[in-house]
Order: structure tokens, then C-alpha cells, then sequence
């Protein structure tokens, strides 16, 4: 059995608190067209990378229905900085369009197949999976990235259209597994194309 979620998979519910001292699960965003569901964190290169990217995607397509849900599940005993007090505090200081949840006991990103960090998971308005895999093909440096999957899957999505490319590798640091080595990943957790 594939690791991540496969593609045309029902979207796993979780109840987790987010930044703002709330718990959300799937229902809170019942109401979206369609629904981003990404593996984040506070530390990792590629995420602070193209975050900025990923709040622009986030602001252009919030107004068409989109909602979009960060989720970090790094452990803070492997990089402190991932923990739910960085989170917070990240969240005031960058005021990003997204909820924040913590998965602090990793079962999300276990449920989910999060590989790496970013990683995201486009659900349809039937809350099916549509997309997975990265944002933009060069997150750790966005002036040299030259194509942007996740806004290219919304796009043709909310237009009615076939996604051209519905699988991608996400390309970033890899989800820190409690008690695990700071590299390591489930032995099940292989590239997804």
C-alpha cells in the first residue's frame, strides 16, 4: 500500500487546534468550493522559501471558494522551532491566509501520507483528492522556479478542466518523525511518481 494518500481518495477528517486557540476538523470548511490541505513548519528552507508564494496562490483563489489548511506535525524534540509557540508566534509576525494546525501526535501526517515539507493535497468540492505533491518546482528559491503546480491544478480545477499533472514529487525538507534521526523517513514513504 502506497504511503500517501492516492488520488481520488476521501479527504481524512482530523480535529487539531490551530494558532488562533481554536480546533478545527473537516467540517469547519464545509462550506469551501475546494479545499488545500498542506504539510508545513516554521524551520525548513523550502517552506520559508516560498511561503510568500504560496500566500499570493492562497489570496488569489480564497475569493473564488478556496480554503486553505497549513498543518505542521515536525516534532519540536527534533527542531524547536516547530513548535506550537513558534507557531503562534510565526502566525502573528506573517499573517498568513491559511488556518495553522499542529498535529503533535504526527497521526495526521501519518493518515494524510505527508512526505515532506511543504506538501500539499487538493480536495474537490466532494472533498476527493485531486492533486498532490508540490506547490512550485523550486520552493527553496521561488526566483528560479518556473512553474507552479498548485496554482495550475486550482486553476483548471475551478475551470471545469482535467488536471494536467495531478501527481507531483513535493520537494522539500523531509515531516521530522518523533524520535526518528532528523532525515528519516518510513521505509514505505517512496516518491510518488
Amino acid at each position: 500500500m502506497a504511503f500517501t494518500l492516492s488520488l481520488g481518495s476521501k479527504a481524512p477528517d482530523f480535529s487539531l487546534k490551530a494558532t488562533d486557540g481554536k480546533t478545527y476538523s473537516l467540517k469547519d470548511f464545509a462550506d469551501a468550493k475546494v479545499l488545500v490541505v498542506f504539510f508545513t513548519c516554521n524551520h525548513c528552507p523550502f517552506v520559508t522559501g516560498s511561503d510568500e508564494v504560496t500566500r499570493q496562490t492562497a489570496k488569489k483563489f480564497i475569493p473564488k471558494g478556496v480554503k486553505f489548511v497549513g498543518i505542521n506535525s515536525n516534532s519540536p524534540n527534533t527542531y524547536a522551532e516547530d513548535s506550537f509557540e513558534h507557531m503562534v508566534k510565526r502566525m502573528q509576525q506573517q499573517k498568513f491566509p491559511w488556518i495553522y494546525l499542529n498535529d503533535d501526535t504526527q497521526d495526521i501526517a501519518r493518515t494524510y501520507g505527508a512526505l515532506r515539507t511543504p506538501h500539499f493535497f487538493v480536495f474537490d468540492s466532494k472533498r476527493k483528492l485531486v492533486y498532490t505533491g508540490r506547490g512550485v518546482d523550486n520552493p527553496r528559491d521561488t526566483a528560479n522556479m518556473t512553474v507552479n503546480d498548485l496554482e495550475n491544478a486550482l486553476e483548471e480545477l475551478l475551470t471545469g478542466k482535467e488536471i494536467t499533472n495531478p501527481t507531483t514529487n513535493p520537494i522539500g525538507c523531509n515531516v521530522k518523525w518523533d524520535g526518528k534521526a532528523a532525515h528519516w523517513m518510513p521505509p514505505e514513504a517512496c516518491d510518488l511518481v
